[in-house]
């Protein structure tokens, strides 16, 4: 097996865990639209695009994109809807993080769920926030080449 296959095979698996990604932000951000206009905070849908943008970044993003909806919350007239955003991103954070990642890294590149809830917990306590941000590309790509039983490698003499 020469490197060209090797390379074909991470950019597939790669790009797999890329279209994984990109759905699901797209359904974070769906989830916070619905979320703040049920709550009533304003300029839902330009909350709800920066939520999914920053679904991208792991663990830091979720935390920057409750910031300007809490905020208004805060600041509004009803003194609850600041709670009811910090619920909101509570839902969002359980549903994304134990059911809609792990569920689309299965059926888009083919990580099974253990795995991608196991792994950006080992690889975070292993390696801090490289490890979390390394971990569901590293799975596709680990996977990609289980699934194909391919031989890792060797170098020619």
């Amino acid at each position: 097996m020469d490197w060209i296959s090797h390379a074909r095979i991470t950019g597939t698996a790669l790009k797999n865990w890329l279209v994984a990604q990109c759905l699901d932000s797209l359904c974070v951000a769906g989830i916070w639209f619905i979320g703040l206009l049920i709550i009533g905070i304003p300029w839902a849908l330009l909350w709800a695009l920066i939520a999914g943008l920053l679904q991208f970044i792991p663990n830091f993003g979720a935390v920057g994109a409750v910031i300007g909806p809490a905020l208004l919350g805060a600041f509004s007239d009803d003194s609850m809807r600041f709670f009811h955003v910090l619920i909101l991103f509570a839902v969002v954070m359980v549903l994304d993080g134990f059911f809609l990642q792990p569920y689309l890294m299965k059926r888009t590149a083919k990580v099974p769920f253990w795995a991608s809830l196991v792994m950006p917990i080992v690889l975070g306590i292993m390696i801090p926030f490289w490890g979390v941000l390394l971990a569901p590309p590293l799975l596709a790509v680990i996977y990609a080449f289980k699934r194909r039983n391919l031989p890792a490698p060797q170098p020619k003499q």
